[in-house]
């Protein structure tokens, strides 16, 4: 069962990247996926529990996408590699089902609101691993990560507004650098 299992949820989460989590109904789901919606939850147990088992697999994926990222020159540049990859389809996809996981544990809702801080630091964990293997020094890695994190968070929601490369992206590059050279 474990085989079919994962594969079904990697094949959901394709799903999901392209169709979204808001209104995810069993049936159509399980026809695209070429099941039944009993054989879903044969696997899964539950439409919630598909939707956690959704969430963690993108979220593995996107970093692993980041994790498989070359060490970068220098922090400043790890900064825009990282910034490139998160702009590419595959990181996109990924951030907008986030933001609709984020949407469901907004207020506390079960088991989104754990599943999404449970993402949060598998990302974290990957954009410090890559800021080290760039230069940071493990000392500031963390803080540093969730300034990176945070602000392209801001960034993210300046996209739509058209901004191709945000304004703020090289301010944030020489931050990083000024963080790591300072005491």
């Amino acid at each position: 069962m474990g085989a079919k299992r994962d594969d079904l949820i990697e094949r959901a989460t394709d799903w999901a990247w392209q169709h979204g989590l808001s209104g995810l109904s069993l049936r159509p789901l399980a026809a695209a996926l070429g099941t039944s919606d009993r054989m879903l939850l044969y696997h899964l147990g539950s439409k919630e529990q598909l939707i956690v088992e959704i969430i963690r697999c993108s979220a593995a994926r996107s970093a692993e996408e980041l994790r498989s990222l070359r060490p970068s020159t220098s922090p400043p540049e790890a900064v825009l590699d990282q910034w490139r990859l998160r702009t590419t389809e595959r990181q996109a996809q990924c951030d907008r089902l986030y933001v609709e996981a984020s949407s469901l544990g907004l207020f506390g809702q079960e088991p989104y609101a754990t599943e999404v801080a449970a993402m949060n630091e598998v990302w974290l964990d990957a954009v410090q691993e890559h800021l080290v293997s760039s230069g940071v020094p493990q000392t500031r890695s963390r803080e540093i990560a969730e300034l990176v994190d945070a602000a392209f968070m801001g960034f993210e929601l300046d996209r739509p507004l058209g901004a191709e490369v945000p304004v703020g992206l090289s301010a944030l590059a020489r931050a990083v650098d000024l963080l790591v050279h300072s005491a």
